[in-house]
């Protein structure tokens, strides 16, 4: 099964701040996509659960995301940059 994956408007622009932020762009746009593919197909298959969201590193990215499965959905909520 195929998700959806949106990423809430204030999280897209975090990561548009990192990126601009970021010495090396080309890792952030890699993890960034990569982040999107994985979502996209195995949502629940990676990451740590929490408290109605999940936890994924994904170096240099660590993103937080919720998963409607009756939806196939999948919303980042909130990006940082690991350090």
């Amino acid at each position: 099964m195929r998700y959806t994956v949106t990423w809430l408007p204030g999280v897209e622009s975090a990561l548009a701040s990192i990126w601009t932020r970021a010495a090396d762009k080309q890792a952030i746009s890699d993890a960034s996509n990569r982040i999107d593919r994985l979502l996209a197909v195995v949502p629940l298959s990676i990451g740590i659960a929490r408290a109605g969201s999940r936890r994924l590193v994904l170096g240099p990215l660590e993103v937080v995301y919720t998963v409607s499965v009756p939806d196939c959905l999948v919303e980042v909520i909130y990006v940082a940059e690991t350090l």
